[in-house]
This record gives C-alpha cells, structure tokens and sequence, in this order.
C-alpha cells in the first residue's frame, strides 16, 4: 500500500498556514493528514483513530481527541490547536490575553466533565483519565527565555501540556526519511468526524471491558 499522503504538499500547506497565521487553515491540514500528530501520539503503533471537531456542553467543541487503550485504563487526549503564529507574551513579559484565553478553555473542558461525569461516559464510553494538549505558537517564541522560564513553571503546577506548533512540522522529516515508522498512521491517514465517534468505541472489544470499570 502506497504512502497516503505527499510530504511536498503537506508542507507547502502548512506553510501557507504558517504565513497567514491561520487556524482554520492549519486546522484543515492537520484533518487530512493523521502523520502530522506523530509526536503528540505517547504511543506510536497500534494507534487508535484520529477524531475532529468535538463538541459538549452548550459551547464547548474540542478540535481533535484519540484514546491511548492502556492496559490499566482508558486515556483520551483532548487537542485544542491554536494559531501557529499566536501572540505569547506582551511586552511586559505577561501570559497574552490569546494565550490566557486558549488555556481557560482547555480548563473549561476540565471542568465540565468534572462537574458532569454521565457526559464522559456518553461522549467517551469510558474514561480513566484525560490528557490535555495546547499547541500555540512558534518554536522560536517560546525559545525566549522568559517564555522558556514560564513554560517550565506551568508544566510543573498544571495539567496542561503546552507545545508550539512546530509539533506538526518535524513529522514531515519522518515521512521523508523514515516512511516506514507512520504504519500505524497509514492505516489510519485521516481523522474522523465526531459522528463516529460513538460507532467507534461501542464497536471496539477493549472498551467494552473498561465501560465496566470506568
């Protein structure tokens, strides 16, 4: 089975994502192309699927999830991606209100599904723990050392994990180079609507068992 994807066009894609300072269009990019999560993804064979665009609550919409089907429990990682470009600090060398804003609504997922438990099981099946992840801004600003100093407080106190978007950069390198360590991605090339979700999970032996448990 041939390679699903072009390491050239992805790349000219994220570029101009990168140059426009887009959301949207980085958001685009990353549901075709599965390959481009290959860092955030803790495990990196035997992958479960790519989902985008979740929504709960009144508001609330998650931009793409997948499950981690560990042997002790069910782990489900919860992406917010923000622009590649986004403003980090002001000039005062405090958190920007852009960054402040995408971390308070990374914390209103926390909180909803702490305040709403039923919605985890409706949503997810099951769910031992969630793993949060914030992709915002460049490599390069938070390279800074008073971004690199405040990167490293928050990681210590918060169950937020942080990444800049250069996270979706560095896989092209493994397309190029090592094409055979995206297998796994390969089965799955693509993310899937929301609208799968529950099929998914309800269609899948591990869950069944967890469901019992969590």
């Amino acid at each position: 089975m041939g390679m699903p994807w072009n390491a050239d066009s992805v790349e000219k894609e994220l570029n101009e994502a990168f140059e426009i300072n887009s959301e949207l269009k980085l958001l685009e990019v990353l549901k075709r192309n599965s390959f481009l999560f290959y860092e955030l993804y803790s495990r990196k064979y035997g992958i479960q699927p790519l989902f985008h665009e979740l929504s709960f609550g009144a508001k609330l919409r998650c931009d793409f999830a997948w499950l981690n089907d560990n042997s002790d429990s069910p782990e489900w990682v919860l992406v917010e991606v923000e622009k590649p470009r986004m403003r980090l600090f002001n000039t005062s060398g405090k958190p920007s209100a852009e960054l402040n804003a995408a971390l308070e609504q990374v914390r209103e997922w926390d909180r909803y599904f702490y305040e709403y438990p039923a919605e985890k099981k409706r949503i997810f099946g099951a769910v031992g723990r969630f793993r949060y992840v914030l992709v915002a801004g460049s490599s390069d600003d938070w390279k800074i050392e008073t971004a690199m100093k405040w990167r490293s407080h928050h990681n210590t106190i918060s169950n937020i994990e942080i990444r800049s978007s250069d996270v979706f950069v560095r896989p092209l390198t493994i397309l190029r180079e090592h094409p055979d360590e995206l297998w796994s991605f390969q089965e799955n090339p693509i993310s899937l609507g929301y609208s799968k979700l529950e099929n998914y999970w309800k269609d899948y032996g591990y869950m069944d068992r967890m469901r019992k448990m969590f």
